[in-house]
This record gives C-alpha cells, structure tokens and sequence, in this order.
C-alpha cells in the first residue's frame, strides 16, 4: 500500500532503539526524512548509518536530555517545522506508592510525561501555523490497566492518553491529527535482555527465553515492526480521519478475564 509519506520529514525521539528505531526504519522505508532525538551520540549515529544504508533519506540525529525544558526547546528550533512528530523517549520504573522516592518520580515523568507535553507544545504550535501535521505519543497499556506496583507508569500514561484525546478533538480545527499508540509487551533489545535473564535463572539457559512467553495472546510478544507499521499508516493520509483516539496494540491481553 502506498503511503505517500515520501519528501515528509519526521521527529522521533526515542529514535535510536527499540519500537522509535523501528518506526524510524518504517519510515524510511517511505521515504520519510528524519530528525531523531535520544541521550546517547552512540546510539544515535549507529541508528543513522543502518537507516541511510538502507534508504535515500536525509537522517539528523539530536543527542539530547529531554527531560530539561531548555533542551526540548533547542531541539524543535533545529529541526524546524515537521510533519510528523513521534514522542516515544523514556521509561517509568515499576513501583510501588511508598516504595518510589520522590526523586526516581520526578526524574521519570519529567522525560515519558512532561517531556512529551514540552515537545507537543513546541512542535503543535508550527503545526497549526502550516495546517498540517500528525502527532503520535507512545505510551503503554498500563494507562488503561493501573497496576499498583507500577503506579508512577500507570499514572504517567494515563495522563499521555487524556492529553492525546483532548488535544487531538481540538487539532481538528488547524489540520491537525493527535494519536496514541498503547503497545503491549513488545519484543524490545531491552525486553529481550531481561527474558533471557529470567530464563537464565529460572530454565538454566537463556536461550529458553520464548518458553516463558508463550502464555501471551499468540504465544509470543508482539514485534516492533508491527507497531512502526501501524505507526506509519497513521500517520498517512490514508488514515486521515483518525485523531483524538488511543490505539492499544497488545494482542487483546488488556480485555482479556
């Protein structure tokens, strides 16, 4: 299917690992031009050579802490006026109420929570300016199931997906699209690590790892292409009349009894 993203420019934070790497590749793959935003220059210019190795495309990388408002505000100013924005940097430690201090709270949702907010604000006003433009924030399922041992996650995602439903039934009236994407247990580089880890010590051997999946829907984790792909149609013209929603991508685990 064609998407007629070619010659759009796209803002991915998180971009260098995990599901934001792989809607950069998605993207890519058409035709999209890329700003892509994380903390590590590493990380980062390996992200670029994989990307323009495989594709015509102009790829800019951003090493930046996006939890400092200041930095935010330095990013949208070098990348200019985009099309696409995909706010997917950061990760809320699992916790309890009384088990997570103030600080590991605070240093968290200022990167997931209030670092999505400051770029949206940011990259929403040029938006409405041009009267174009889709935004999508990944978020997490736990804002739909609140967990109390992952309390600091539940709360933070819920409050990405509220934003996401307002701002995107207001964006409407400049031409502009808001989304949020809830995946489920993906298979990560990360989730990978820890898995193996798990299977390490429970199974005596690591490479063991899909055993301990395949109580999730399917049988497996889901993958990140399947989430950069449902991404990337989004955030195409073909899905031109989806905002103001949330996107849960888990395999039915989060209505399952």
């Amino acid at each position: 299917m064609e998407l007629n993203l070619k010659g759009r420019t796209a803002l991915i934070t998180g971009g260098s690992r995990g599901i934001g790497f792989g809607v950069a590749q998605a993207l890519a793959a058409e035709g999209c031009n890329l700003h892509l935003a994380s903390r590590s220059a590493e990380s980062l210019e390996a992200a670029r050579k994989k990307i323009i190795a495989a594709h015509k495309v102009n790829v800019t990388v951003h090493a930046l802490d996006l939890s400092r408002v200041e930095n935010v505000v330095k990013l949208a100013k070098a990348c200019g006026p985009v099309d696409i924005l995909i706010n997917n940097a950061g990760a809320i430690p699992q916790g309890t109420v009384t088990g997570l201090d103030d600080r590991t709270w605070r240093e968290a949702w200022d990167l997931k929570v209030f670092g999505f907010i400051n770029l949206t604000r940011e990259v929403y006003r040029d938006m409405c300016e041009k009267k174009r433009g889709v935004i999508v924030n990944v978020v997490g399922v736990a804002g739909e199931r609140p967990l109390a041992n992952y309390i600091a996650g539940s709360m933070g995602n819920a409050a990405l997906m509220a934003m996401s439903r307002a701002l995107g039934a207001e964006s409407v009236d400049h031409g502009v699209r808001v989304i949020a994407i809830n995946p489920g247990a993906i298979e990560t580089d990360r989730q990978v690590v820890r898995w193996k880890a798990r299977a390490q010590k429970e199974l005596g051997d690591e490479n063991r790892w899909r055993e301990l999946t395949k109580g999730f829907p399917f049988g497996r984790l889901g993958t990140v292409d399947e989430i950069a792909d449902t991404i990337a149609f989004l955030c195409s013209d073909r899905s031109g009349y989806t905002t103001g929603t949330v996107i849960t991508i888990d395999g039915g685990a989060s209505v399952r009894r």
